[in-house]
């Protein structure tokens, strides 16, 4: 253990202690080295001061009111901050902490003066074991049974979890990103005490709170933290929506109930990309507004577009960025794309690559991957979606957009000598329409041939010939496919 502790910490450690003080490795870094784990943060309490620990450092910074000074490092945290040209090692002076009335914060931080002190005001016994090492001696501090729990696999509150989560009611989803992240069950108090203050979720900010739930969505085990979110009843503090699908039965094609099929469309989703997660856990968030008849043959017409508008609010609420919300809506919007390699053809294809963007295809089949192994289907990839990315594969570099055409605006301008104007972009419109139809069209020469002939129409014309070719067609094709293979 010790052979993994850096000699940037090590040396943390050794001017602190030279300089006459205590210095322990603490934290969620300890209990990383004890289950063979590479830390990505290096906590380190001592009882210097913190205007003790910036005389022994010079290049720390200090700034906030829980005595964490940031010490700076040579770089050697893997994948560590990018922007920075430093890591950085965190010491805080001992601490015992007063009340919390806001339930996230403190009134107050007073300095300890023993190590016990300190690991006693810390949440979970896994996090409250210190390591103090003096040249070639170490020595584990664990007054709470830390290193057993963590050889049980077992999350368990320092003292009483009514008291912990009373004081702080962020460790009520810290559990259960743990839970997520660690693989570890929850003890049954401590299990108890999250149902009992889940109601202080309320005091927590949303950014937090959306941290907290992309660290489960991209832990190792996504499904069982949303479960366990749902078992504790913190759920309905995070996604409440999708609260909507317990117990609420499907169709014939689906064996589970809306919420069991999210949740394990979540758990068999093949990307990492925390957008795809995103976008398999909510792509049926609308399922149960839109059920209609019960039985085999319920329907859920519409839950796609319904869906992507749902889970456009639900990640606005959590503060999710811009990009984030319109990548998830645009996959939950289409994941309903239908194909079969005997009735659609390579037109339909491009449209759909038009649609969502070549970039995103991928991620799209996967989402299909998870909606399909989330529904009990054994094979994730069947011939069909195999052919589509071989189809995929032969027209991406067919027209999709304008700018793909073999001519442009400055063309038709210099052969057709019009002046700038929305013409010429009217005409660009109907050609690609017509070479999305049939990709042979996109050649340099029968393109401007096209281009002799549409001119001679005015511009109103050619808006509804584009009109009609591009968006009526799609919306066309989507209703008799809509019509004839009802939505699942």
């Amino acid at each position: 253990m010790i052979k993994k502790i850096p000699n940037q910490v090590k040396e943390v450690l050794e001017k602190l202690e030279s300089s006459g003080f205590e210095a322990y490795i603490v934290g969620g870094c300890m209990r990383d080295l004890i289950m063979d784990r590479n830390p990505k943060d290096w906590d380190v309490t001592t009882n210097a001061k913190p205007e003790e620990v910036q005389k022994i450092f010079p290049d720390s910074f200090y700034e906030n009111e829980f005595g964490t000074v940031g010490v700076k490092v040579e770089k050697f945290v893997e994948n560590g901050n990018s922007e920075r040209e430093h890591d950085v090692v965190e010491v805080t002076t001992f601490r015992i902490e007063s009340k919390y009335s806001d339930k996230r914060r403190p009134d107050q931080v007073r300095f300890a003066e023993t190590l016990e002190e300190d690991l006693s005001r810390r949440d979970f016994t896994m996090n409250a074991i210190a390591l103090r090492i003096k040249k070639f001696d170490f020595k584990i501090i664990d007054p709470y049974g830390g290193q057993k729990d963590i050889e049980k696999k077992i999350i368990r509150t320092v003292g009483n979890p009514h008291e912990r989560f009373d004081e702080d009611a962020l460790r009520v989803m810290r559990v259960v990103r743990f839970h997520s992240e660690l693989g570890f069950e929850i003890e049954k108090n401590t299990f108890e005490a999250i149902k009992k203050y889940h109601g202080h979720m309320e005091h927590i900010a949303q950014e937090r709170i959306k941290d907290e739930t992309v660290r489960i969505i991209l832990s190792d085990n996504p499904a069982e933290g949303i479960d366990m979110l749902h078992k504790t009843g913190l759920l309905n503090y995070v996604i409440p929506e999708l609260e909507k699908g317990v117990g609420v039965s499907q169709n014939r094609h689906h064996i589970y109930t809306i919420y069991k099929h999210s949740i394990l469309a979540l758990k068999f989703c093949p990307s990492k990309k925390l957008e795809v997660r995103l976008a398999s856990l909510l792509h049926d968030i609308a399922k149960p507004q839109t059920k209609r008849g019960e039985g085999l043959y319920a329907t859920f017409y519409n839950h796609d577009h319904v869906g992507a508008r749902i889970a456009r609010k639900i990640l606005e609420r959590l503060r999710f960025s811009n990009d984030i919300i319109e990548k998830v809506s645009l996959l939950i919007d289409n994941h309903m794309f239908y194909y079969n390699p005997d009735e659609v053809t390579e037109s339909s294809v491009r449209r759909l690559i038009k649609k969502v963007g070549l970039e995103n295809i991928k991620d799209l089949i996967d989402v299909r991957i998870a909606d399909r192994l989330g529904s009990g289907v054994p094979k994730a990839k069947p011939y069909k979606l195999r052919h589509l990315e071989y189809v995929i594969d032969k027209v991406s570099h067919d027209a999709i957009s304008v700018k793909m055409l073999k001519i442009n605006g400055d063309d038709l301008m210099k052969e057709l000598k019009i002046a700038p104007g929305p013409k010429i972009g009217a005409i660009l419109d109907v050609l690609l329409s017509e070479a999305i139809e049939d990709a042979s069209k996109n050649n340099g020469d029968r393109l401007l041939a096209r281009a002799k002939e549409l001119e001679k129409e005015d511009l109103g014309k050619l808006r509804d010939m584009a009109k009609e070719k591009i968006e009526d067609k799609k919306e066309e094709e989507d209703k008799e496919l809509k019509g004839k293979h009802w939505v699942k």
